[in-house]
């Protein structure tokens, strides 16, 4: 029995988490600290704290150390933040983002777009260092305000990296990236480069004054690049976004318009896969008009059809926690008091689903909706 505990605990590793996280699989981590315990129990010594598997970090304090203004227009930095022990950083791949947990106690969804990368990198992991873009909106929620206002030394709270965009490289990919979409695409571009696939870009703004990165686009393979903008090209057309397709995935990011494009046209090329995220809420299809009452207040409003429940809240009670607006991130969860939610996401289990909702997308079977807001 000693024998078979300490060839258990030797070859023992902990996988990798099924969803990417950088982190191991909880569910194993805890079957294998119960083993631990129950073979200590066998072999009549101590456990020993050792022997348990890592504790999983789920959040880590950042510092800003760097502030880099992206263009012309000035309405994007690229923000450089540090651990905050100087200690290193999860390794992160193309697609991934961080929780952003801010001061005012919002939380905000950023693509990480340089610094501490994965082994498939162009260039070497920087040590210790994340970065991400940011665009400010002025008569946004207040989050790139607030990011845009942060000064070096602020040290923040961050969960992940986390990724819901995932690229898989090789063979063929056309990427299309929308404005501050770029942030998403334009890691996976380098490493489309890295790895000698078959890729092109597409590059979509308002003007040039607005999109950031140009100057390391532009340094780009000339045949592979299309920047557009929209000030002088006009608005694209799915045919013209998806014209280099070739065979292929299809990797988009950028706003809903662009995206609603794309997919609308992906069955007319010769794709095998479109894969896209959004920056900012999809349109509400196949709504009707319900009500929602906050408890808290008493107060009854109307949802339109073609509006969610978290937007028409913000307008009476703007404080209201929120941040993908796409019901991934479960920042919105709400507890439901009366009446029967339309759930519209996939995060909750069946369970969460009878008292919960992610008023960001999550609507009414029909009737009213009692809110613990």
């Amino acid at each position: 029995m000693n024998e078979m505990v300490a060839l258990f605990r030797r070859g023992r590793s902990i996988p990798g988490d099924l969803y990417g996280k950088p982190e191991p699989d909880e569910a194993i981590s805890l079957v294998t600290d119960a083993l631990d315990k129950w073979f200590a129990l066998l072999d009549g010594t101590a456990y020993k704290e050792e022997y348990a598997a890592q504790p999983i970090v789920r959040t880590r304090t950042l510092t800003l150390t760097g502030r880099e203004v992206m263009c012309v227009d000035e309405h994007v930095v690229q923000l450089t933040f540090t651990a905050d022990d100087d200690g290193e950083l999860p390794p992160w791949s193309p697609g991934m983002h961080l929780d952003f947990h801010l001061p005012s106690g919002r939380k905000r969804q950023y693509s990480l777009c340089g610094g501490n990368v994965s082994s498939h990198a162009v260039s070497p992991p920087e040590p210790a260092s994340y970065r991400v873009a940011v665009r400010l909106i002025p008569d946004g929620g207040g989050g790139s305000k607030e990011m845009h206002a942060l000064e070096l030394g602020t040290r923040v709270t961050v969960r992940g990296p986390r990724n819901g965009f995932p690229f898989v490289p090789g063979g063929a990919a056309v990427f299309v990236a929308g404005g501050i979409g770029i942030t998403a695409i334009l890691p996976m571009v380098r490493m489309a480069i890295a790895t000698d696939m078959d890729w092109h870009l597409v590059y979509c703004g308002r003007s040039r004054q607005s999109m950031p990165f140009l100057d390391e686009i532009e340094a780009m393979d000339s045949d592979r690049v299309i920047i557009r903008t929209d000030d002088v090209d006009g608005l694209p057309s799915a045919e013209q976004l998806l014209e280099q397709v070739r065979g292929g995935s299809v990797y988009c990011c950028g706003p809903p318009p662009m995206i609603e494009a794309v997919k609308a046209g992906i069955d007319d090329v010769p794709a095998t896969h479109l894969y896209y995220e959004r920056f900012s809420a999809p349109p509400v299809r196949d709504g009707a008009e319900f009500e929602v009452q906050l408890v808290d207040s008493g107060t009854v409003i109307a949802v339109p059809a073609d509006k969610t429940a978290l937007q028409v809240i913000r307008e009476v009670k703007p404080p209201v926690a929120y941040s993908c607006q796409q019901g991934f991130c479960g920042t919105c969860r709400t507890r439901v008091l009366s009446g029967t939610p339309e759930h519209r996401e996939t995060r909750l289990t069946e369970e969460e689903q009878e008292s919960e909702m992610l008023i960001c997308v999550s609507r009414s079977v029909g009737g009213r909706i009692v809110l613990d807001l």
